[in-house]
């Protein structure tokens, strides 16, 4: 390793280590981030569903008889107007009206999935009360397994955007700034390469990584028992190249801006796409076929799906190397673009 390089990576941790901004983005907020998530979404009973019944007493006896006997239901008997006001401001989620002549109708607000939930559970519980009858025997086995969890998930979108997020902005501010304040025709002065400049800013970011992944698959693992089934080094390789290809992405989009708003729209253009499209907290699968080939071109979707299948399920090489050859080939093109149209100042 030539001196120039080695001044300049350490360089790089010097103004890392002086950012506080830039600990809490890369080491706090991912933690904090993995802490509402991991709360919001965490293993707990099912959620009672509130209904009301209207009606009789002598027809809404029977009906609220029957609405009891579900475990799954909370059941007031209202009168009509204070149902009305409870379904109105959110604290029923289905009215049911017990009518003169036996039958029932319900009142609820279809686009609530609790709601939904409710006309179904309430009706079912209704229908049994009347005497019906299951044909087919019905057994039940719940199974709550590491890996399948909505946390289990999202860690791993997690740490791709984080990846993303560090190595387009941590990489493409710094070198706009520093063209800004001019700093980079100073450096032309000295024995320094291009290649050496650009690549010491991939290197310090691939050293920063360790620490990076290292807080936030270890915090997830302890905290909320997210799996690591895979080998920690084919773990540590996919981190690896998913920086690589973002620092080179960022690299890419700060050789030719002066200003730190032209960048900053680029960056933003850049990441917003891979933030809806890459699957980082809900599947890219429920995106359409028809763009299917562009989302699983994104270099965040196969960082992402390289990590879900390393961390939930344990897949190896032979799995994942086409999410490998994804984000090496946009790496390696990024990178030699860069170079060819960095400018100084």
């Amino acid at each position: 390793m030539r001196d120039s390089l080695k001044q300049l990576v350490l360089t790089r941790f010097r103004e890392f280590v002086r950012e506080p901004e830039a600990l809490f983005w890369t080491l706090a907020f991912p933690i904090l981030l993995t802490v509402g998530l991991g709360i919001a979404f965490r293993n707990k009973p099912v959620e009672i569903v509130h209904v009301a019944v209207v009606g009789r007493p002598v027809t809404a006896g029977v009906v609220l008889t029957s609405l009891r006997a579900s475990k799954a239901l909370a059941v007031d008997s209202l009168e009509p107007d204070a149902a009305a006001l409870a379904l109105r401001t959110g604290r029923i989620a289905l009215v049911v009206k017990a009518e003169p002549d036996g039958s029932v109708t319900y009142e609820f607000d279809d686009t609530r999935p609790d709601a939904r939930s409710a006309r179904f559970l309430a009706d079912d519980a209704i229908q049994r009360g009347a005497g019906r009858r299951d044909r087919i025997a019905i057994e039940e086995t719940q199974v709550r397994e590491r890996g399948s969890r909505y946390i289990d998930f999202v860690v791993p979108g997690l740490l791709g955007m984080g990846l993303m997020g560090n190595g387009i902005w941590g990489i493409g501010f710094s070198i706009v700034d520093a063209r800004r304040k001019r700093l980079l025709k100073r450096l032309m002065a000295t024995p320094m390469s291009r290649t050496e400049y650009l690549g010491s800013f991939v290197v310090s970011r691939l050293v920063l990584l360790v620490f990076e992944v290292l807080v936030l698959v270890g915090f997830s693992a302890v905290a909320f028992g997210v799996p690591v089934r895979g080998s920690l080094l084919q773990l540590g390789l996919i981190c690896g190249l998913g920086a690589f290809a973002f620092g080179s992405l960022g690299l890419l989009i700060a050789a030719r801006p002066r200003t730190i708003e032209g960048a900053s729209g680029l960056m933003n253009l850049t990441m917003m796409p891979m933030w809806i499209l890459s699957g980082v907290f809900f599947s890219a699968e429920n995106f359409p076929k028809v763009i299917q080939p562009i989302v699983q071109a994104l270099p965040l979707t196969a960082v992402n799906n390289a990590l879900r299948a390393n961390m939930l399920r344990g897949d190896g090489l032979s799995v994942i190397g086409p999410e490998i050859l994804v984000i090496a080939a946009w790496g390696v093109v990024c990178f030699v673009l860069a170079l060819k149209l960095f400018r100084w100042r």
